[in-house]
């Protein structure tokens, strides 16, 4: 969390474009394509700034641009340089990997354009260089995907390349020109909207319009990431009622066999993957934890039952058994009619419906004195 919010600066109104740079590292280039299917800002509306009170974005990106060349990598020489004249993003995907390692041996991890060397033979210039140099006159630097905000897949243990996050490359003294620490939107790869949202929203702030967004102490967007899998689960109501499933496909709450949901932050469930549909939990997947700084090793083995379940679904079994007979109890009662109650049956023709018991009589007797406790239940005078 930022200690000292007075010291963030922002743009001049007059500002009409902002440019924004996209670099990849150790990356599968899953967060561009993510980013591209965002509908809530789209990239389209952020490009062709059709946004009130959001600059235009002229984006430079490897794979979307219709340049190539020194005409494309231009505008990045003059950027690195302070020299663009414009204000300008880094917008960074991909885990960053150690340099050193690769050139021991002649080559490099991951580049964006090139430099003559002395012999004057063309050779890559490293992403990790773009991002360095670049951050020091970037207003604002954000880390896209899981790879780049922890270090994620390329990351893990006993990796070849030493990898690591943005964060752990540019520290955690550094600021941008207008005084953010690096902001870190999580995920493998994370919802369209996630991203274009962050952005947007950044980009209001920049201008001096809305207040600083709220990031949590790792730089996450707390609105986004502030509540856990779980608690935005379409099937938690399974796991209250301490029902599981048994293989993949079944449609109770999928803890005990390898769902994470219950301490993962992240809003998949709640989003939804691509405009508001999908999602892993939502289409029967369990979480494996892609969104956290520990993913993926402090989440394997991936789909195996996480050691916490064992007993917090044995105490969810043993409540759940009561609190799930007593809800089918209560909605069978629902499911009649006054009318259909008091003369005992139901005229359906599509199946039996079963009578209440005398326990459930009596059980049922009792909730509805609860019900209308200190008011009139309908139909009666007392």
């Amino acid at each position: 969390m930022i200690s000292s919010p007075e010291s963030i600066s922002v743009l001049p109104n007059a500002i009409e474009e902002v440019h924004a740079f996209w670099i990849a590292g150790g990356s599968c280039d899953g967060c561009s394509i993510a980013a591209v299917g965002a509908s809530s800002p789209s990239v389209e509306e952020l490009i062709n700034g059709t946004l009130p009170g959001i600059a235009k974005v002229v984006l430079h990106h490897p794979v979307l641009a219709v340049n190539a060349g020194e005409e494309f990598i231009k505008p990045f020489r003059l950027a690195a340089k302070g020299e663009l004249g414009h204000p300008f993003v880094v917008l960074c995907e991909g885990s960053i990997m150690d340099e050193s390692l690769a050139a021991k041996t002649g080559g490099y991890w991951s580049g964006l354009g090139a430099d003559l060397d002395e012999f004057g033979d063309p050779q890559p210039i490293p992403s990790v260089s773009w991002i360095t140099r670049m951050s020091e006159h970037a207003a604002a630097v954000i880390a896209v995907g899981t790879c780049a905000t922890w270090g994620g897949v390329p990351a893990a243990a006993n990796n070849p390349t030493n990898a690591a996050s943005v964060m752990d490359l540019l520290g955690e003294d550094y600021r941008s020109s207008l005084g953010l620490p690096v902001i870190n939107i999580p995920g493998c790869a994370p919802q369209g909207d996630n991203i274009t949202e962050t952005i947007a929203s950044v980009l209001l702030f920049l201008h001096g319009l809305v207040p600083l967004p709220e990031f949590d102490e790792l730089g996450r967007p707390k609105w986004l990431f502030d509540e856990t899998v779980h608690r935005g689960c379409t099937l938690a109501g399974y796991y209250e009622e301490g029902t599981f499933a048994k293989e993949y496909g079944d449609k109770e709450c999928l803890v005990e066999i390898g769902c994470w949901g219950p301490v993962v932050q992240c809003n998949i469930n709640k989003r939804g993957a691509i405009n508001h549909c999908g999602g892993c939990m939502n289409v029967g997947a369990p979480c494996i934890g892609c969104t956290m700084p520990g993913f993926p090793d402090s989440f394997a083995p991936f789909y195996k039952m996480p050691p916490g379940t064992q007993v917090s679904s044995t105490i969810s079994k043993t409540t759940g058994t009561l609190v799930r007979n007593l809800r089918q109890m209560t909605q069978a009662y629902h499911n009649k009619t006054h009318k259909w109650i008091e003369e005992g049956h139901v005229p359906s023709g599509w199946g039996h419906i079963e009578q209440p018991s005398l326990l459930d009589k009596i059980t049922h007797y009792a909730y509805q004195k609860l019900q209308y406790k200190g008011s009139h239940k309908p139909g009666s005078n007392n």
